[in-house]
């Protein structure tokens, strides 16, 4: 579902290049959960962003479904987007104008033909909404924005979703919540899911764990079905 072959990302300062990714490589397959951790800087958000076309690389191919997007035009780069990624962001992304439905409905009026408002409304209540659709950003909790933000990502249907710190804004409750709308998403519609996080639990629930450090790929971890991330490290502790 996903192929990244030496992806590279610099910025150009002067005379100076300020390295960003170093010659990542991996491939993700359908219906994957990945949880991409490391430290502050270390270039987790910059891979996501390229990963869904909202930035370019300076090096290296990205194939999403077996499209390449590295070398698209932006206008071609936002068709893929509205047909094959749901993304997330830390900071809900709502517009302030426009209330819970139609924030929801929007991807699918910009992307899809018919009505949509049917699916908005179904996945408002599968996010605990329905009694919210009305609402506008500014009159909703932080959990429920970013529940609005979730059923915004599922509206076409995407067969990629991409989260970039979706619990991060959020206490442990409602981050749960919000998690586990992810992953019931992954596992019943075969969802691909690629998830940026600083939280050891919500990466101790994925199926895969690919840990950046400097920009470069540092450890990849596939987790056995059923076996947690805090088993493995036990595991490892003792041998």
């Amino acid at each position: 579902m996903i192929e990244v072959r030496n992806l590279q990302r610099w910025i150009q300062n002067g005379a100076q290049r300020v390295e960003i990714l170093r010659g990542i490589t991996f491939s993700v397959p359908s219906g994957q959960f990945v949880a991409i951790v490391g430290a502050s800087g270390s270039g987790k958000s910059t891979l996501l962003g390229l990963l869904a076309g909202l930035d370019t690389p300076s090096y290296g191919e990205i194939w999403l479904d077996g499209t390449p997007i590295h070398n698209l035009k932006e206008t071609e780069l936002a068709a893929v987007r509205g047909h094959k990624i749901g993304f997330v962001f830390q900071s809900y992304q709502l517009i302030p104008t426009l209330t819970a439905l139609e924030n929801v409905l929007l991807p699918f009026e910009l992307n899809q033909v018919g009505s949509g408002l049917n699916k908005a409304k179904d996945l408002l209540r599968d996010v605990g909404l329905e009694h919210r659709m009305h609402h506008y950003p500014v009159q909703l909790s932080g959990g429920e924005q970013q529940r609005v933000a979730l059923a915004r990502a599922f509206v076409v249907e995407p067969p990629i979703v991409m989260a970039d710190e979706p619990t991060g804004n959020l206490d442990s409750s409602n981050g749960r919540t919000v998690l586990d709308l992810l992953l019931k998403r992954n596992r019943e519609a075969r969802t691909t899911l690629v998830l940026v996080t600083h939280d050891p639990e919500v990466a101790s629930r994925a199926d895969r764990k690919i840990v950046l450090r400097d920009g470069s790929i540092v450890e990849d971890l596939l987790f056995a079905q059923g076996q947690t991330l805090d088993a493995l490290q036990e595991r490892k502790k003792h041998g």
